[in-house]
């Protein structure tokens, strides 16, 4: 049979999906498995025989979205597995369902997710995505497991990125100091102090990742008047971003994207959690919970993904002790 996963974005939600369906199609190599994403994450799905990588290019809109549907008609979809189920992905598993294919969304849980933000609200674990993920597989009859270790090096990109940052000396910390959000990310004095602390330590060298062109400018800024700093932001592509994390001691960052593509390269990671919450289930795969650094504050978690406001205007879950994050660091 041929399935069509589809989660279109986000960077972290996708990656998200990469060990649950590395497992499905292990279990299952006389099928296959076309996931529709953005372009620039195929990197992600490198290395599954049985899995074909389509770009979602949907910049125009409806025309976009049925332009997608006629190319993906040509595999010859007999099922259609939703992962996101927002308005494009339904309509688009309508048009298969329409087409004879069987359909299956996944239960997102936006309620639950919802009521655990109210102040005051229950503090009730829920299914991690990657639960989710698997259950939306399983009702379309599929096995899974939890077996994912990492994905397989690319010799190529490991090349370049040997060429451009030289022979592993010292001790490698990576730091993702950026996310969509003001509620997810530390104030830049306290990152900005972290990374002068860490790249005055002896035999150590720091680098930032991050996307976006603010951002990037930013962190070039700050590796040009720090020591041993690098900023990759920019520089490098998914691929060879991955193949230098696997490279790395550690990895720090926020509830971001960066905590899902480190574990894809089993990289571990410090993750530093603010506004959003690891019960809200997108906590990153095989990592460790001692790994992740948040205040017990009562109004804790206020959103679900993230937001640019604080209900209390005091970000209170910020007030984070940056010997804390050291101290975790060196562990």
């Amino acid at each position: 049979m041929t399935y069509l996963v589809l989660r279109f974005q986000s960077v972290g939600n996708v990656a998200m999906v990469v060990p649950v369906l590395d497992a499905v199609r292990r279990h299952h190599p006389g099928d296959t498995f076309v996931i529709v994403a953005k372009k620039r994450l195929s990197s992600m799905f490198s290395g599954m025989d049985n899995v074909i990588f389509h770009e979602a290019d949907l910049r125009d809109g409806y025309k976009g979205l049925l332009r997608l549907y006629q190319e993906l008609k040509t595999y010859s979809i007999d099922a259609v597995i939703d992962l996101q189920d927002v308005f494009r992905t339904r309509l688009l598993r309508g048009l298969f369902r329409l087409n004879g294919a069987e359909v299956y969304a996944i239960d997102y849980g936006r309620g639950e997710k919802k009521a655990i933000t109210w102040l005051g609200g229950r503090r009730q674990k829920i299914p991690t995505e990657f639960e989710r993920y698997q259950r939306t597989f399983q009702a379309a009859k599929l096995q899974v497991d939890d077996d994912f270790q990492s994905l397989p090096v690319s010799p190529e990109a490991q090349k370049q990125v040997c060429a451009q940052y030289g022979k592993k000396q010292g001790k490698w910390i990576g730091i993702a100091p950026f996310a969509k959000s003001k509620s997810n990310m530390l104030p830049y004095r306290i990152t900005k102090e972290l990374i002068l602390q860490l790249s005055r330590q002896e035999d150590t060298h720091v680098y930032l990742f991050g996307a976006g062109e603010v951002e990037c400018e930013l962190l070039k800024q700050w590796s040009s008047i720090m020591p041993n700093v690098v900023s990759v932001a920019g520089i490098l592509s998914l691929e060879q971003e991955l193949e230098l994390m696997r490279q790395l001691d550690v990895m720090v960052c926020m509830d971001s994207a960066n905590q899902h593509l480190a574990s894809l390269v089993g990289l571990r990671a410090i993750t530093i959690w603010m506004g959003t919450h690891p019960i809200m289930g997108f906590a990153a795969w095989n990592q460790r919970e001692s790994d992740r650094i948040q205040l017990d504050v009562a109004c804790r978690p206020c959103t679900v993904h993230g937001t640019n406001k604080c209900r209390f205007h005091n970000f209170l879950c910020q007030q984070i002790d940056i010997n804390t994050i050291k101290a975790k660091i060196y562990e």
